[in-house]
Formats: C-alpha cells, structure tokens, sequence
C-alpha cells in the first residue's frame, strides 16, 4: 500500500499501472483504480458540481444532496468522480515509477460503469534519458585551440583601408549629389562598380585622421591608431568568446545522441517568438504588419526555427545533466538579486517563475564557466 503525506490509498501505484515507453520520448501510463477510490471522491464531487446547479426553490450551492444527485444524474456526477480520481493518483503515479514528466498530461478513459474500478491511459512527454558523451575531453581540445584577442597589424592595416574607403565613398555621393542639384543635364559620374577597389587612398597624416570620426575624436596617427586598436580588440575579444563558447556546446551536442519531446522544442520556438514581439514592440511595429512585410507565416517562421529550437532545446538538457554530474548551482546570492532587480522592472510579473528563470540563466553560465576552464 502507498502512502502519501496526508493520506492512505488501497491501490499499489507501482502493480497497478504499467509504463510503456512512445518514441519521442512519450510515455504511456495504463491501468485501474478501485472504485472504492471514485467513491471517496464522491462529495467533493457533489460539491463542485452543486456550486452550478440552478433549481428553484433552493439556494444555489445549498441543494440537499438526494435533490441534487437526482438532478445530476449518475454518469454525470460518476464523470466528475473519476476526473477527480485520476487527478488525485496521477502524482502518486509519476512518483513511484519515478517518471520526470513535462507538461499537460492527456487522459483517455477506457471503462467506467457505477461499481466498477475505473480504467484509463495517459500519455505524457518525459525527460530523454541519455549517455553524456566526454564533455571534459571535447571542451578541453576546443579549450587548448582558442584563438589569440590580439589584433594583428594587418587587421589595423585592413580596418584603416575599409574607413578610408567608406569616407570617400560618401565623399563621391555628397559630390554626385551637389552637382545633380547644380545641373541636372550632366551625364552622372562613373557608377560605383566602376570605382576601383585599389583607388590611391590618402595619406594618413594627423590633419586627415582629424577629419575622421567626430570632431576632435582623434588628434594624431597614433592616437587615431591607438584607439582604433582598443575598439577592434574589444570586438574580436567578444567574437573570439562567442565562438569558443559554440565550439564547445556545438561539439558536445553533435556527440550525444538524444530524441527531444515535441514540447520541449515548441517551448523554445514559443521563446522566440515571445522575444521576437518584444523586439517589435520595441520598434513599434505589430507582428502582424511585420508578417505582412517580409511576406511569411508564422508557420513559415517555425519550420525556419526548428533546427535554432531543437539545439537549444538539446543544449538545455544537457547543461542540466552536465549541472547535476559536477554538483554545478547557480549563486543564490546572485539569484535573490537579480530576481528582485527584475520584479522592480515587470512588477505583474510572476515571481516563482522569474527566480526560476534567473536561476536557470545563472546555472548555464556557471557550468559554461566551468566547461571553459577544462
């Protein structure tokens, strides 16, 4: 016999239902429950209903009960009964054939008669179970090949050229445009495509580097230099850290084998899309008008996302799993703080769900982290 905190069942949740596992990582649950199981659910029953029954000449929720089951009629209030039934054992299910179930699970009645145990099935979606592969090994070699942040003379040299040549790109168009204004019968000047790439660039002396920029942003070649330095190593810095990041999630992935619920990959396409109307929403514009304008669906869109979806669902369990192996737990201190600074900005927000959520973006960070330092 099971039992839980605050009550017996006469029912072996473990012998009475069986587990078969769908592909997709779906789960079926099948079995029965006694009916003496309905009948203990009998006046919570009564009561639920009672509250929507309208008779005249009594007060609504204060029918008298033989009134009131002769209204209802059995199969109603037996219906009633077992939804409450199955309600009741679906958690003492789940725990003792330790299932990790996600989402709504979908329950079809197969008999149900007065008297009678009540049969049914269940269909759930459940957390893939799979084999990490070496991670440590496979962060260490993208660990060990990590690009320099150093910013070559050459990259200078090439990020000279390319604003030498944007300013005189705009220089010619600021002069089409004066001698358009001046006289709209001269032929125009040659087209862009017939400017050559390797056209003599000016050179680079501190009045033109004066030139550049904002006014006064630079006064000489070497400070023009130096800063121009400074800014292409902080770009190349956050490349080179997103890409070693890929690397190694990527390579992680691509070595485990995994088949993802349907669910989890819709959760993260309906994340997409609820930061895709936020980034919209930003530039006031609707979803709709947007859809409109670059001519796509929303199904469209989601068939596009899947692949982005299924590898970011993928890379959420396995951060997860990698989380529990190395006892890996976000920072709680950081956890209280960043909740909070969140629920100062979304006041409606819900807060379980934001600290779940701050807690879970922590522990990514945290076992990346570590995956780094391999």
């Amino acid at each position: 016999m099971s039992q839980s905190h605050s009550h017996n069942h006469e029912v072996d949740f473990k012998k009475a239902f069986t587990i078969e596992t769908l592909p997709g990582s779906i789960v079926k649950i099948s079995g029965e429950l006694p009916y003496v199981e309905l009948q203990s659910e009998r006046n919570a029953a009564l009561v639920a209903l009672g509250k929507h029954v309208d008779l005249p000449g009594f007060r609504k929720g204060h029918i008298p009960t033989p009134v009131l089951e002769k209204h209802l009629g059995e199969m109603t209030l037996l219906a009633e009964m077992a939804e409450r039934a199955i309600a009741h054992a679906y958690p003492h299910i789940v725990e003792e054939h330790k299932l990790e179930v996600i989402g709504h699970p979908k329950v079809e009645i197969t008999k149900i008669a007065p008297g009678n145990p009540l049969a049914f099935t269940v269909t759930v979606a459940v957390l893939p179970k799979f084999e990490l592969p070496e991670y440590e090994k496979i962060a260490k070699e993208v660990n060990t090949n990590h690009p320099s942040d150093e910013v070559t003379e050459e990259e200078l040299a090439k990020q000279i050229k390319d604003i030498q040549r944007q300013k005189a790109a705009y220089e010619r168009l600021q002069s089409k445009a004066a001698a358009k204004a001046d006289d709209s019968d001269l032929p125009a000047p040659e087209s862009e495509a017939d400017e050559k790439e390797d056209a003599p660039l000016p050179e680079l002396t501190d009045e033109y580097v004066k030139t550049l920029g904002q006014p006064g942003q630079f006064e000489t070649v070497a400070d023009f230099k130096a800063k121009l330095r400074e800014h292409l190593e902080i770009e190349k810095k956050q490349q080179n850290a997103a890409k070693h990041r890929a690397d190694i999630t990527d390579g992680i992935i691509a070595k485990t084998e995994l088949e993802l619920p349907q669910i989890l990959i819709d959760s993260e396409i309906n994340q997409m899309f609820a930061q895709m109307e936020e980034d919209l929403e930003r530039a006031n514009l609707k979803m709709d008008d947007y859809l409109t304008h670059i001519k796509k669906t929303k199904e469209d869109l989601k068939k596009e996302w899947t692949p982005a979806a299924e590898t970011r669902a993928k890379l959420q369990l396995l951060l997860n799993e990698i989380a529990k192996k190395e006892n890996i737990t976000p920072d709680m201190e950081q956890v209280n703080k960043q909740t909070s600074e969140l629920m100062e900005r979304f006041k409606d927000a819900d807060e379980h769900r934001v600290r779940l959520y701050v807690a879970s973006v922590l522990l990514n960070e945290a076992v990346m982290k570590s995956l780094e330092s391999k």
